[in-house]
This record gives C-alpha cells, sequence and structure tokens, in this order.
C-alpha cells in the first residue's frame, strides 16, 4: 500500500484525513499514485494535475524521502521507501507571493 499525503484543502474537498493509502498496480510512479488517488477520490480529478495534459498544477509540489520530485518525470520509479510503504508520497500545497 502506498501512502498520501494530502495538503488541508484537499483533504477537506475529498473529506479524507492526512494521509491515504492507496492500492497501485505496476511500478510505483508519480503517474501511477496520481492515477490510483483520482481514482479512488474522483472529486480530486483535475485539482492536482491537469485534465488534459496530466502535468502537475503550478502551485502543487511532490515530495518523497526528503526530496522534491515535482521536476521528475511521470513515469520515473518512486523512491523504493515509498513503494514499500515506509514513507508517504506527499502533495503540498506551494504557496506563491512575495
Amino acid at each position: 500500500m502506498i501512502r498520501v499525503v494530502l495538503p488541508p484543502h484537499l483533504q477537506i474537498l475529498a473529506r479524507v484525513g492526512r494521509e491515504v493509502t492507496l492500492a497501485v498496480e505496476g511500478p510505483v510512479t508519480q503517474r501511477a499514485v496520481l492515477d490510483a488517488l483520482e481514482a479512488a477520490y474522483p472529486v480530486l480529478r483535475g485539482t492536482i494535475r491537469d485534465p488534459v495534459t496530466q502535468r502537475r498544477r503550478p502551485l502543487v509540489r511532490f515530495f518523497a524521502c526528503q526530496q522534491d520530485l515535482s521536476h521528475e518525470e511521470p513515469d520515473a520509479p518512486l523512491p523504493a521507501a515509498v513503494a514499500s510503504g515506509a514513507e508517504p508520497f506527499l502533495i503540498v500545497g506551494a504557496i506563491a507571493g512575495g
């Protein structure tokens, strides 16, 4: 099971707690995790990534194992600790401004 930590606004939208667990078939990649998340919580479709291009939204960031994975390829494997469920995949709402 993959652990995913959601930011507060997505928790409210999906009516879930801070962390959800997902079953991911095949290689554990950003795309696979987000596909599983959107399948389990359809209300989140289009909030994390653009529904047409499948690219992450500009003010959303992805982290795992203390690394920013936001600019990694969507089909690149996630760290083994995430795939095993030892570490969560974090979806973070970025803050803009100055």
